[in-house]
């Protein structure tokens, strides 16, 4: 996009600048409304997997399925947004989440099994569209600015992550008026939630954040950019040849293993180790504190500092956060420190390798690359989750962190070469 030298912007930038404006409040109300819903899955849903399996292996996929559905819905999405414009695929994708839902309504109300599967699985449609719209915020946003602009969505999305887990209050309520369980009455406030953040962004999102991007530089969106939005070959094209991109995919995928991995096992530890469940819970809410607080503060260090500069603040905490959990696993105090440090280390190679991302991927894969890097960091997430439990029991946390080290290890190499444009 073509943007002034001098002290006053050009009518047309001042155009952009307003439609960035209207993009980022559509998106700060979305992502509010839009991650209540999805903030439901890691919590009322796991306790219902367990009561309507009665069965803990079947309870540990199903627990695993809003993660694995962000995963596998993450490209489609972006793929939707290359041919169609951030508009539809968001929409469509907040839309898909709330007839997830909906579904696990009667799933919680009856203990349907395969209803429960379905509907966890496409509530993960909801995750992929919250990280979607982190790079929603980049499409028109001033070079200098893109990091802070992504910061905000994923800052805002903490709101989600703290009034989801508690629908169950509200859900009781509505019960006692409606004769449903406290966990379907919750999956229904969670659906009208989704439904209403897809209804926000597909009445208010006008123009198109992507498709106004692509107009400024002069990318088709006819036959070429949707063959090129439906295939995963010009992505793994673009990651070879585009080294800064290379590293951003990098950076995004270690931060996701080190920090799952990690935050997965703090409860089984804890627990191990004589913690009551209220000292676990108020451990993981300072780690989500950790992963969210910071990131408008992170997303300005980004834009002044430079990309490199935040990558390596990341991994400076990431290690110190692992250490601290290698050296003192048996302390509950170092162990609450190592995760709070964990989300805030989390925090500054996200920001800075999704906005690094943003920034260097062309723009004929812009979309469906991002969708694509989102459900590989997802994919990688649930891999890390599903690993770490068996390590955890054949060794010991001690272990688990210092293995956590050795993921760091090939980002480190990589940030270590002058690569130009990070």
């Amino acid at each position: 996009m073509t943007r002034t030298n001098g002290s006053a912007a050009a009518p047309h930038d001042q155009q952009l600048i307003r439609v960035q404006r209207r993009t980022m409040i559509v998106l700060i109300a979305s992502q509010i409304v839009g991650t209540v819903g999805v903030g439901v899955a890691p919590s009322i849903g796991v306790l219902l997997a367990g009561e309507v399996t009665q069965n803990e292996a079947w309870a540990g996929l199903a627990r695993t399925a809003s993660t694995l559905g962000a995963a596998l819905l993450g490209f489609p999405l972006g793929s939707l947004a290359a041919r169609r414009g951030r508009r539809f695929a968001l929409s469509s994708g907040w839309w898909l989440a709330a007839l997830g839902a909906a579904i696990l309504v009667p799933a919680a109300q009856w203990n349907l099994v395969i209803p429960l599967f379905i509907g966890l699985l496409l509530i993960g449609s909801g995750s992929a569209v919250s990280l979607q719209s982190r790079f929603a915020a980049t499409d028109l946003a001033e070079p200098g600015q893109r990091a802070r602009s992504l910061a905000l969505i994923v800052w805002v999305g903490t709101i989600g992550s703290v009034l989801g887990p508690n629908l169950g209050a509200p859900g009781a309520l509505i019960g006692d008026a409606t004769g449903l369980t406290v966990y379907a009455s919750a999956f229904l406030i969670a659906a009208a939630c989704l439904a209403l953040a897809g209804l926000i962004v597909f009445l208010v999102l006008r123009p198109d954040p992507l498709l106004l991007f692509n107009e400024q530089i002069g990318v088709s969106q006819g036959p070429a950019a949707k063959r090129a939005g439906s295939r995963f070959a010009p992505i793994f094209a673009e990651i070879r040849t585009n080294k800064p991109a290379r590293v951003a995919v990098v950076a995004i995928l270690s931060a996701q293993v080190v920090m799952v991995s990690i935050m997965t096992m703090t409860p089984v530890h804890m627990v191990h180790q004589g913690g009551s469940v209220n000292l676990v819970g108020i451990t993981i809410s300072l780690h989500i504190l950790g992963m969210y607080a910071l990131a408008p503060l992170v997303g300005w260090i980004t834009d002044r500092y430079g990309h490199r500069f935040s990558i390596w603040a990341g991994i400076g905490v990431f290690l110190l956060s692992l250490v601290l959990g290698a050296v003192w696993p048996d302390d509950t105090g170092w162990i609450i420190a190592s995760l709070i440090l964990l989300g805030v280390g989390w925090s500054f190679v996200n920001v800075a390798g999704s906005a690094l991302f943003a920034s260097t991927v062309s723009a004929v894969v812009r979309a469906s690359s991002q969708g694509g890097v989102d459900a590989l960091a997802n994919l990688f997430g649930a891999t890390a989750a599903f690993l770490a439990g068996p390590l955890l029991a054949i060794s010991s946390f001690a272990v688990l962190s210092i293995l956590a080290m050795v993921v760091l290890v090939p980002l480190v190499v990589l940030v270590i070469r002058r690569i130009p444009a990070i």
